[in-house]
C-alpha cells in the first residue's frame, strides 16, 4: 500500500483516505477499485458528498453546502506541454501555446490554453474536463480543507506560489508537474503551478446558479452546454505559480472567456467517468462530456 505525504498530517479521517487513495492509485492495471478498473495516470475520486464553497471571503464561492459527486477519475497531474503537443501534432488540437520564453519544457504544465483546446485535448484522450464540483472534491477531499494538504498556510514547500520575488517560488515560472507533494487522493499540483480550466460556466455564486449548482453531480448553468444565455465565462481553479498562496485555496474561483482572451497562462487536467459508472440512487447513467 501507497502512503502520500500529507496524509498524517490531515485533519480527522485524513489518514485513512490517504491511505485508500494510495491503494486505488497504485493498484495493479486491471485490479478493481470503487471507480472500476484502473487507468493509468489517473486516480479514483471515490462517491459521495464532500463540502464544497465557503461562507466566508469572496461571494462567488458562497454558500458552503454539500454536494454529492459520483465516482470518477481524476489525472494525477497537470497535462504537460509535450502531452499537448502531441494532440496539436495528431491535428485533434488547436495550436495554443505560451507566449513567454521558458514555458513549454516537456515537462511543465501546458501553459496558455483555451477552454477549447482544453475540452479538445481531453477527447483525443478518451477523457473529458471535470466539472467544478468534481474538480473541488478532488482538491478538497471530504473534510472541507482550505487547501489539499490540510488547514496550515500555503507555502513553497508545499505549492508553487508567489513566496518572495521572482514568482514561482524563485523561477519566475511554472515548475515541471508534480514537483510538490500529492494530497490524499495522489493528485499533484492542485494548488499553485497553473490555474486549471474546469467545465463549468462561471455564475456569481452556487446560490445565484441554483439547482444547477446543488444536490447530485451539479454541472453549472446550462449543465455546461453551449450556448448558455447570460454566461460568457468559464472557470479555472487553483491558482498559479504567479499568484499569492490566498489565491490557490480549495474554494478560489476565476472566470474567464473560453477563447482566453485577453490571452492568460492557463492549463488543465482531465477527468473520466467511472467504469462501469457509479452513482448514487436516481441518478442518470449517462456520460458526462465538454461542448
Amino acid at each position: 500500500m501507497r502512503l502520500f505525504p500529507g496524509g498524517i498530517a490531515s485533519l480527522s479521517g485524513g489518514l485513512l483516505l490517504s491511505m485508500l487513495a494510495g491503494a486505488w492509485e497504485g493498484a495493479p492495471a486491471g485490479e478493481p477499485t470503487p471507480c472500476g478498473p484502473t487507468v493509468a495516470g489517473m486516480a479514483c475520486i471515490p462517491a459521495g458528498e464532500f463540502i464544497r464553497g465557503a461562507d466566508r471571503g469572496p461571494r462567488d464561492q458562497r454558500p458552503r453546502e454539500r454536494v454529492f459527486v459520483s465516482a470518477f477519475w481524476m489525472d494525477l497531474y497537470e497535462v504537460t506541454a509535450a502531452e499537448f503537443q502531441e494532440c496539436v501534432q495528431a491535428r485533434a488540437c488547436r495550436p495554443d501555446h505560451p507566449n513567454y520564453k521558458n514555458f513549454s519544457a516537456p515537462r511543465q504544465p501546458m501553459s496558455g490554453v483555451s477552454w477549447f483546446g482544453a475540452a479538445e485535448y481531453c477527447r483525443f484522450r478518451g477523457k473529458r474536463l471535470p466539472t467544478e464540483a468534481e474538480w473541488e472534491k478532488a482538491a478538497r477531499t471530504t473534510d472541507g480543507r482550505r487547501y489539499p494538504w490540510g488547514n496550515e498556510p500555503a507555502t513553497c514547500e508545499r505549492a508553487v506560489i508567489k513566496e518572495g520575488e521572482p514568482n514561482g517560488c524563485g523561477r519566475g515560472t511554472p515548475w515541471e508537474v508534480g514537483s510538490r507533494p500529492p494530497n490524499p487522493y495522489g493528485l499533484f499540483d492542485m494548488a499553485g503551478n497553473q490555474w486549471e480550466w474546469v467545465a463549468d460556466w462561471y455564475s456569481e455564486s452556487y446560490a445565484a446558479c441554483g439547482e444547477a449548482c446543488r444536490g447530485r453531480d451539479p454541472r453549472g448553468p446550462c449543465g455546461g452546454k453551449s450556448p448558455c444565455p447570460g454566461h460568457h465565462e468559464r472557470v479555472v481553479r487553483g491558482g498559479s505559480w504567479y499568484w499569492e498562496g490566498d489565491q490557490c485555496t480549495t474554494t478560489t474561483r476565476r472566470a474567464h472567456t473560453p477563447q482566453n482572451r485577453p490571452f492568460h497562462h492557463f492549463g488543465f487536467r482531465c477527468a473520466k467517468d467511472a467504469t462501469p459508472a457509479v452513482r448514487g440512487p436516481g441518478q442518470d447513467g449517462g456520460p458526462r462530456e465538454n461542448d
